[in-house]
């Protein structure tokens, strides 16, 4: 019986794994793969005590940070189903059961999907959904960015650097993105930026060669050799049913990062926090952790 099961191993994840060890708790760690979202972001200007460190870079200090600690992980298990019963959590995997007086879910999320014609045919085979990974395939072709957000100008300025022209696609009517980065991206003189656009078709052969755009009730062909879509995320919240979620399937928490469900903490992007930042969803798992202490300590 462990004290505490945390999902996932991500900013929120491993920060809690960190807090656990050292109120030497008897705690698991289950997760997909060790960094989260944190590997998909490249240059990181905003995480204190770092003026500038590639997302790849953070992620292994992270890892180096959790190797400090006697910890059982299990990475590579997905999670399948959490449920609580009797005051006793089980978590469920595609390898196995699991039990415990309190579970973190610190799960993420994962890119949200086009779901238009030839997404899922031309996946990995010239559309991604991480610009970090896979730029560098696309050097000197003409490419474009989905999503007019931050994930979506960060994609944008990591391939001014690679790409010979960025057509970068966004539904609305205005970019979202900080204004700094806008202000670079139209400063590179690679970007054509294709507003109240809508994509209609991904088309291509083996590889993926062109895609299909509306905009001002005309439809568009666009020859590209590449498509980063970037149009946010979805909360990885679907293997709990009971905890209460907003209206995306974020799981909503308090303060303290309590659940609905007593034992049941969540924390970082897969929960109602506005903010998802890599230094918010730290913050937010060692919350968790500490409230998760705080919960078996008061347990008869």
């Amino acid at each position: 019986m462990n004290d505490l099961i945390i999902i996932g191993a991500g900013p929120a994840g491993i920060t809690a794994s960190v807090y656990a060890a050292r109120k030497r708790m008897n705690f698991l760690v289950i997760t997909g793969d060790i960094g989260g979202q944190t590997i998909l972001s490249s240059d990181i200007e905003n995480y204190t005590g770092y003026q500038f460190i590639t997302g790849v870079e953070l992620a292994q200090r992270f890892k180096e940070h959790l190797e400090q600690f006697e910890l059982e992980l299990k990475e590579g298990e997905r999670v399948t189903l959490v449920n609580k019963e009797n005051d006793i959590v089980k978590v469920g995997t595609d390898k196995g059961e699991y039990q415990a007086k309190t579970v973190i879910i610190a799960s993420g999320r994962i890119p949200r999907k086009l779901g238009v014609e030839g997404e899922d045919e031309f996946k990995n085979r010239g559309v991604t959904y991480c610009a970090t990974c896979d730029a560098p395939l696309f050097s000197d072709m003409d490419v474009v960015v989905v999503g007019g957000g931050n994930s979506a100008l960060d994609a944008t300025l990591q391939l001014i650097k690679i790409a010979k022209k960025i057509y970068l696609v966004d539904v609305t009517d205005k970019l979202r993105a900080d204004p700094i980065m806008v202000e670079k991206a139209k400063g590179s003189g690679k970007v054509v930026i294709y507003n109240s656009a809508k994509v209609k078709q991904i088309s291509g052969d083996k590889l993926v060669q062109g895609i299909k755009i509306e905009r001002e009730g005309k439809v568009e062909d666009l020859t590209v050799g590449g498509i980063f879509i970037e149009i946010g995320y979805v909360p990885t919240s679907e293997f709990i049913k009971d905890v209460a979620k907003n209206e995306i399937g974020e799981i909503i928490v308090n303060c303290r990062c309590e659940t609905n469900i007593s034992g049941i903490f969540a924390a970082g992007d897969v929960t109602d926090v506005p903010a998802k930042q890599i230094i918010v969803a730290c913050g937010e798992g060692a919350k968790a952790a500490l409230s998760a202490f705080d919960y078996i300590s008061r347990l008869k």
